[in-house]
């Protein structure tokens, strides 16, 4: 795989970290339920949880996870030469295992995040994925849009 695809899956991969991150932190916010705490945290990682990393070096480790992920998107979709709908059920099918993440981060969990049974967290951490997964193939879109404009310039 070339340069092009990797700095593509990269740069989604971001995006839709922070947008994940931002979409937890804001329903936290608005309703208490600890999702965006459940998100960044590390503490049952052996090594990682002896550690107190700050809110940002968290958030570092999310997007990496998330960098990943994008890769892994766009790696997929260029494999397999995906296109439309396809493309949508690669993100749904690479998003519904870190929804399923809920249940052994809340029991692994030894700061205070909701509990694995929490009917408003499950359906809070559900919204930040859906969205998480709608955002890969949107700015997979946009990327390629802007590809195929930056070529008509060059």
């Amino acid at each position: 795989m070339t340069s092009k695809p990797i700095l593509a899956g990269f740069f989604i991969g971001i995006g839709s970290g922070i947008i994940l991150g931002l979409v937890l932190k804001f329903l936290q916010a608005l309703t208490g339920i600890k999702v965006y705490v459940l998100l960044l945290n590390v503490d049952f990682i052996p090594y990682f949880g002896d550690v107190h990393w700050s809110e940002w070096a968290e958030f570092l480790f999310h997007l990496v996870v998330s960098t990943i992920l994008g890769i892994l998107f766009v790696f997929l979709i260029r494999i397999f030469r995906l296109s439309g709908r396809a493309i949508w059920l690669t993100a749904s099918v690479l998003t519904f295992p870190a929804f399923l993440l809920y249940f052994p981060l809340s029991l692994l969990a030894i700061k205070e995040v909701p509990d694995v049974f929490d009917p408003g967290g499950i359906t809070l951490w559900f919204i930040g994925h859906v969205i998480y997964g709608a955002t890969l193939p949107i700015l997979y879109f946009m990327w390629k849009k802007q590809k195929s404009r930056s070529e008509w310039v060059s």
